[in-house]
């Protein structure tokens, strides 16, 4: 039983080690010879520059009120499991795992994952910890990839995940918010940014 509770208390920490408050980590010393973190943190720096996913997120969350700093609200540090990535809500940062992003496509991608959890948690105050549903419909985009992100982040069986998504992912699956289509690839993404600038221009200039 005080497994069970404790595995649930968990919170994903056991995905993170560098921030487990039980137990936390250093980071290894390989890590550190060859400059995991450098390179992880000039991934994110051309990320937040350059990918249209990313500056749409940003500014939707700007405009939500929750601005990010690149300093205080990202960190790259060495992951366990299969996470690539994770939005910790107890200090509102995004963590990239330096040891499993190795190019820019896919910390663009999983950069764009995990802001998505941070405006959703800015704007809607998702409950990733207390409400299973809550964080089914925040991890929607492919039914299964879903399930699999839920089990990893909240221990869950695989048929508690599987219940928390099909309760949600028509709804959730329906909110592209703050996107205005979905952004396949960097044309669209580009011009889904440009029409999220463009909005409430009309109303300003009446």
């Amino acid at each position: 039983m005080d497994d069970d509770k404790s595995a649930k208390d968990d919170h994903g920490y056991h995905l993170f080690p560098e921030r487990n408050p039980r137990n936390p980590r250093k980071e290894p010393f390989l890590s550190r010879l060859y400059g995991l973190k450098t390179r992880c943190n000039a991934r994110v720096k051309i990320a937040l520059e350059t990918s249209p996913h990313v500056r749409l997120l940003l500014d939707a969350m700007s405009r939500a009120g929750c601005t990010a700093y690149r300093d205080r609200h990202f960190a790259c540090e060495e992951c366990a499991g299969e996470a690539g990535g994770g939005f910790d809500t107890a200090t509102s940062q995004i963590v990239m795992c330096q040891n499993k992003i190795n190019d820019q496509k896919i910390m663009n991608q999983m950069l764009t994952h995990e802001l998505i959890h941070a405006y959703d948690h800015c704007r809607a105050q998702v409950d990733f910890l207390g409400n299973i549903q809550h964080l089914a419909c925040t991890e929607t985009c492919v039914r299964d990839r879903a399930v699999r992100s839920i089990m990893a982040s909240s221990k869950s069986s695989q048929e508690t995940a599987e219940k928390a998504v099909d309760e949600v992912f028509d709804s959730c699956f329906n909110d592209r918010e703050p996107f205005d289509r979905i952004p396949h690839n960097t044309a669209t993404a580009n011009i889904a940014y440009k029409n999220f600038r463009n909005r409430g221009r009309y109303y300003e200039n009446i």
